[in-house]
């Protein structure tokens, strides 16, 4: 399945000394990382879907470090950054950065075992169908009792909640009619329909939202 294209509000400045810097990445690494302190298995297994630019490994792994965790992107470019801010960081619990299409079935199978997967800002860059297989292909990658943790802007019963959140929807929609904003309900039924239990749903700042959803161990 060919990638679908990131449209042009969700883009990251150009490279600096092989770094891609994302700024909204700069800004809510800190809370996402208090989340996953809270959410997260204290060790084992994670797997970052669609890694980005480097920036929210590096700094799950450092608060995170009983965790070996391993970056996943389908694009060459980030995949560059995503190893410079690795090996700038010097840590031990950072393998080098995968190639995965998060929305293409059958990856699961391939990354199975997982004590933890985090997905962050994807899911409204995407459209239903391509959400649907992503949250399957992560339950099937789940180990039991294993937390997948999706991070970003969702509807909240099928309402945007802000006139950002209206705006930002209308941009990506008008780039491609099949993104935007999913809704936390319907969300939360895909993981159910993935097998995922969903443990809780927690306002982030920004307005957005994280949903924690476990694979039952039995």
């Amino acid at each position: 399945m060919p990638v679908r294209p990131v449209p042009g509000m969700a883009s990251v400045a150009a490279p600096q000394d092989g770094k891609l810097f994302a700024p909204a990445a700069a800004r809510n690494s800190g809370a996402i990382c208090d989340l996953l302190a809270d959410a997260a298995p204290p060790r084992g297994r994670a797997l970052e879907l669609a890694s980005g630019t480097g920036q929210h490994v590096a700094a799950y792994a450092a608060r995170l470090p009983g965790l070996m965790w391993q970056p996943t992107e389908v694009d060459a470019a980030r995949r560059a950054s995503i190893q410079a801010y690795a090996d700038e960081a010097e840590l031990a619990n950072i393998l080098p950065p995968a190639m995965l299409d998060a929305t293409a079935p059958g990856w699961g199978a391939d990354h199975a075992g997982q004590d933890l997967i985090v997905l962050v800002n994807l899911l409204h860059l995407i459209s239903a169908g391509e959400a649907r297989t992503l949250i399957r292909e992560a339950a099937a990658a789940l180990a039991p009792g294993g937390r997948f943790v999706i991070y970003g802007p969702f509807m909240r019963g099928g309402e945007l909640t802000s006139d950002g959140d209206r705006a930002f929807h209308a941009s990506l929609a008008a780039h491609d009619p099949e993104t935007g904003y999913k809704d936390d309900a319907e969300a939360a039924a895909w993981l159910q329909d993935a097998g995922l239990d969903l443990l809780r749903s927690v306002e982030m700042p920004a307005n957005n939202l994280a949903l924690v959803a476990e694979r039952p161990a039995n």
